[in-house]
């Protein structure tokens, strides 16, 4: 009978592609030529059946079943070089890979990893971003860096950073707003993926929240975005939105007003005592990174 194991350098490959979601970048990263990377590719989706991937025209993204299989691919990939490392000495690149909410990774970890990667150069980070709890579901990573409550992922964890709230909105549309109740008059964006939100800040406010208008968003990014461009009033997450605040030029509607969010950013992972060497180093600096950040 037939094996339906696939080539391991057509996995390598594939892993690459998906992470990087081009055969080009794939290309750079495996030092081989973006049409080896395709070829490759359509082997393994040949001999699987399937498509793995959608190709567009500067980028692939996974199809489902991709998506499915990415996981276990990953999974494997990094079980080999562990059992390889443990067995015949460090490799020359500690591989680690690290998966964080959005926000998190564009206002805290951007300013930071630099330092990181100039401190420990042997240690090859990959660091892909999520929004919603399914984001992190069945995805393999060393460590995951998420919002809210850690206890729906099922793993050991440190707290980051907590939150502080307050609206923004470009200055034009600030300077119109001298009372809470003033915010009633604008479309107040909402992001729906964050329990600690408008209706929260109304609460402290003492505010009617029945009378407000809301657009609806999925990330803090987007709301910012949204706000910046005229469409209404968004919510600043102090710390991690100080990056975003200071590209889009937003400032704060009642500069003398903030309230503490109800959750905080998480660093989790299946078991401290398994943490591979790398991931162990990281979290170590993403420990006293965070203390820092919170306290500036």
């Amino acid at each position: 009978m037939s094996t339906r194991i696939p080539s391991l350098n057509w996995l390598r490959v594939f892993e690459a592609a998906a992470r990087t979601e081009s055969f080009a970048r794939a290309a750079g990263q495996l030092n081989m030529s973006a049409a080896a990377v395709s070829q490759q590719v359509k082997a393994l989706e040949t001999r699987l059946g399937t498509p793995l991937f959608h190709r567009h025209a500067h980028a692939v993204t996974l199809t489902e079943a991709g998506r499915a299989y990415l996981p276990s691919v990953q999974q494997s990939l990094l079980m080999l070089e562990t059992a390889t490392t443990g067995l015949f000495g460090e490799t020359r690149e500690q591989r680690l890979f690290v998966q964080s909410v959005l926000l998190f990774a564009h206002g805290v970890l951007g300013r930071g990893l630099p330092a990181f990667q100039a401190a420990q150069p042997q240690i090859n980070l990959s660091l892909s971003t999520g929004n919603l709890v399914s984001d992190f579901a069945n995805r393999f990573t060393d460590l995951q860096i998420v919002f809210g409550n850690p206890a729906l992922f099922d793993s050991e964890g440190d707290e980051l950073l907590r939150e502080e709230l307050y609206p923004v909105a470009p200055p034009d549309i600030a300077a119109q707003i001298d009372t809470p109740q003033d915010l009633l008059r604008f479309t107040l964006i909402e992001v729906s993926t964050h329990r600690a939100s408008w209706p929260h800040l109304f609460e402290t406010l003492r505010l009617p929240a029945g009378q407000a208008r809301y657009f609806f968003a999925d990330n803090s990014l987007m709301a910012t975005e949204l706000s910046a461009s005229g469409g209404g009033i968004a919510l600043a997450r102090a710390p991690a939105s100080d990056r975003i605040m200071e590209l889009t030029g937003l400032v704060p509607c009642l500069p003398e007003f903030s309230c503490p969010g109800q959750e905080a950013y998480h660093l989790v992972y299946p078991s401290r005592a398994a943490l591979r060497p790398a991931a162990r180093v990281f979290r170590d600096w993403l420990l006293d990174y965070s203390a820092a950040v919170q306290t500036r």
